[in-house]
């Protein structure tokens, strides 16, 4: 049994390049780089993400985030946005969306950072529920002890929560947590919430070489994940560059072995693998260079669905060299493929 702790919310920062202030820059456009997509997910088709918190304010550092490194380290709920602006922005995506004859299977909350930091959070799914589509929720479940953030996020229909490590040593070595926060609470704190969730319940666990990904580890993981019987647990490795330039995925014998552990030990539990490229097929929602900003500020794309993108929009790859050109996009190179993402900071 996974011993209970009662954990104060506090804020903590790391030492950033730039102090943090009360306005940011997302802030100041409001609407801007809040809604993107629909881009194509693994595991919920069809997917318009909603970006609902400023760039890299996390309560987690981890060493394979596809958005690099962790600049505001923080465990504290606040206001980043008007609900209202969330829900504008987002019901004109979707409409654009539907203009441009691009289907939509959920709303997703996925964001820049750790989405259950708003503090509007449950105004939000609410809100954008009423749009009719289905609302997702990925979060790293750091905040889960909090009853104000499990009755958000009893609003979503999907909910994925991040399972990466069971013992202290290896939870602050892949997640790099804020100081105040507690593994056991967290833990405790996804038992409680699965209980009152009746959504679809699903929980994320990110092998990385070297670090999570021997036996042991997912055996230990396994059995937690059969105590809150997910409908399903999905294994994933990094696929794009990471926040730690030597973090490798796990290897083939690792995710195999991992595979057969959860699946011996969650007779009810559906298993499945994100370990290969999600597709090209990223929607064109009117306008190209501010679709592929807003796709890239969360999620980095190869360079084949850039190409399959401007395609699709009729557009040409001197977008993409203005972009490189004024510096607001990066270009990478990670496992032998070109990765393209928006520069945050």
């Amino acid at each position: 049994m996974v011993a209970r702790a009662r954990v104060h919310l506090e804020a903590e920062s790391t030492t950033a390049s730039r102090k943090q202030t009360g306005t940011t820059s997302i802030e100041k456009e409001p609407g801007k780089r809040i809604a993107f997509g629909p881009v194509p997910s693994r595991r919920l088709g069809k997917s318009l993400g909603i970006n609902n918190i400023p760039p890299k304010h996390c309560s987690y550092s981890c060493v394979y985030c596809q958005l690099g490194k962790t600049n505001q380290l923080t465990v504290q709920r606040r206001k980043f946005h008007d609900p209202g602006t969330i829900i504008d922005a987002v019901s004109k995506k979707c409409k654009a969306a539907r203009i441009h004859g691009e289907q939509i299977d959920y709303l997703t909350f996925v964001a820049d950072g750790e989405p259950t930091l708003d503090r509007n959070l449950a105004r939000e799914i609410t809100g954008i529920k009423a749009l009719g589509y289905p609302v997702a929720v990925i979060t790293n479940a750091s905040l889960i002890h909090d009853t104000q953030v499990q009755a958000a996020l009893l609003g979503a229909d999907w909910v994925s929560l991040k399972v990466d490590a069971l013992d202290n040593a290896t939870w602050k070595k892949v997640n790099r947590p804020a100081k105040t926060l507690d593994l056991q609470a967290i833990l405790n704190g996804m038992i409680d919430f699965a209980r009152q969730f009746t959504g679809h319940l699903t929980t994320e666990t990110m092998l990385v070489d070297g670090i999570n990904d021997n036996e042991d580890q997912a055996r230990k993981i396994a059995s937690f994940v059969s105590t809150i019987q997910p409908r399903e647990a999905c294994i994933a490795i990094p696929t794009r560059p990471p926040a730690v330039k030597d973090i490798k995925p796990a290897g083939e014998l690792a995710i195999t072995r991992a595979y057969q552990i959860f699946d011996s030990e969650l007779d009810s539990t559906s298993i499945s693998c994100i370990t290969g490229f999600e597709g090209n097929e990223f929607a064109f929602t009117g306008n190209a260079r501010e679709d592929l900003l807003n796709i890239m500020s969360v999620h980095p794309m190869r360079k084949e669905s850039v190409k399959a993108f401007l395609q699709k929009s009729k557009s040409t790859w001197r977008v993409m060299e203005n972009l490189l050109g004024t510096g607001e996009v990066l270009e990478m190179q990670y496992h032998g493929n070109t990765y393209y993402m928006r520069k945050i900071m």
